[in-house]
């Protein structure tokens, strides 16, 4: 195994960490929970695309840089280092967009990607409905086709981004006599169609970043089908693929998360128990492990394989890394870290994270459900109740 970087990758990451330390914002950028926050995150993207930063594997034609995914992580690295803002069009970027790439007509590919990769238009991801969470085949939200077009019926929540984005993609039940995951289709829609309400749904924090989404006889057009009808659920699996795997939760990320945690140690060191310098060390040393595996499933993929139920473990890792990270730091703040600033003015944001943390075990597919999947398929363990 290689673990030097190329001069050609060195090289790259120098320009990186240049562009960042120029562009970057020097005060962090309101929550993205917000509407002010969200606006303020979207003109951070539309600078990054005017860097040409906006998804720098994908090809040129669609905005992109062409990079391979190792140039990726060397990116998501100095982007995190630099205190680069979480990133608002990730439901985009990170999962629609592979989607599209996979699946898509080269129609849709040229019309949906570029905007994307621009920052132009923001992506809400619209999978679960009361009663289909984790258990997507238990959709039921109805999508009727009438000649040129489908009509949407149904509701979904906790609807990522919905509350401020532009367009929303999901899958909806086409064959009304099918069951479970046959005759789903994965549709794209305009959230500003007549016939949608979003309902914002506030959070510990008061913040609105996700909604519910009320569909009442909305009209999408045939060719925001992606791979045809009825192939929804093999889409969904290959986008989930994407948010569990390797996409959606760069290593960078966590890297960035445990050094500032180490940095709040020397702070408190005088203060801190054992047992917290304990769980320092084992944050950081996981958010290594973490980054080491990343690269290693990203040459694999480079090298013609593919994320199967690996993603799920996957996700579970860095669900409960980010929990463990943001739970020692608050245990360092003690009293302070409930407070949205600190007495110096500046912003707590190990608050935020830590209130975003505890959702991790349950977005993405919940990790109850990912223990499962990783039992069945990489164990081989039996199902529970079979046989």
């Amino acid at each position: 195994m290689q673990l030097e970087y190329t001069p050609e990758q060195q090289a790259f990451r120098a320009e990186v960490r240049a562009w960042m330390a120029a562009h970057v914002p020097k005060e962090p950028l309101v929550t993205l929970e917000c509407r002010e926050g969200f606006d303020q995150h979207v003109a951070w993207e539309r600078t990054l695309a005017s860097g040409n930063w906006g998804m720098v594997t994908w090809p040129e034609q669609f905005g992109g840089r062409g990079l391979d995914l190792i140039q990726w992580l060397i990116f998501e690295e100095e982007y995190f280092a630099a205190g680069g803002p979480n990133r608002a069009n990730q439901n985009g970027i990170f999962l629609l967009g592979p989607t599209i790439m996979e699946f898509g007509t080269e129609e849709q590919k040229a019309r949906f990607l570029p905007p994307m990769a621009r920052g132009e238009v923001i992506w809400a991801q619209a999978w679960s409905e009361p009663g289909a969470g984790s258990d997507m085949a238990a959709i039921q939200s109805k999508a009727v086709r009438d000649g040129d077009h489908y009509v949407i019926t149904g509701q979904k929540t906790w609807s990522s981004r919905a509350a401020f984005a532009d367009w929303g993609f999901g899958i909806f039940r086409t064959d009304p006599e099918s069951k479970r995951h046959k005759g789903l289709t994965f549709i794209l829609f305009d959230l500003n169609s007549p016939g949608i309400t979003r309902r914002p749904i506030r959070q510990l924090h008061g913040d609105t970043g996700f909604a519910e989404l009320f569909f009442d006889e909305v009209r999408v057009p045939v060719e925001n089908c992606l791979a045809g009808e009825g192939q929804g659920w093999n889409v969904a699996m290959a986008t989930a693929g994407f948010e569990r795997g390797l996409m959606l939760r760069s290593p960078g990320r966590f890297q960035a998360t445990a050094k500032r945690l180490v940095e709040l140690y020397r702070e408190h060191a005088d203060k801190a128990s054992p047992a917290a310098r304990e769980a320092v060390v084992q944050a950081w040393g996981a958010a290594q492990a973490y980054a080491y595996n990343t690269y290693a499933v990203a040459a694999k993929i480079m090298a013609g394989g593919k994320i199967g139920a690996e993603a799920s473990l996957n996700k579970i890792f860095w669900s409960e890394l980010d929990r463990a990270i943001h739970r020692t730091a608050m245990q360092l703040l003690g009293a302070a870290a409930e407070l949205k600033r600190f007495a110096d003015g500046s912003v707590n944001q190990w608050l935020e994270g830590y209130i975003f943390s505890l959702s991790g075990p349950i977005y993405a597919g919940s990790n109850e459900v990912q223990r499962n999947i990783t039992a069945e398929r990489l164990l081989g363990l039996p199902r529970v109740g079979a046989g």
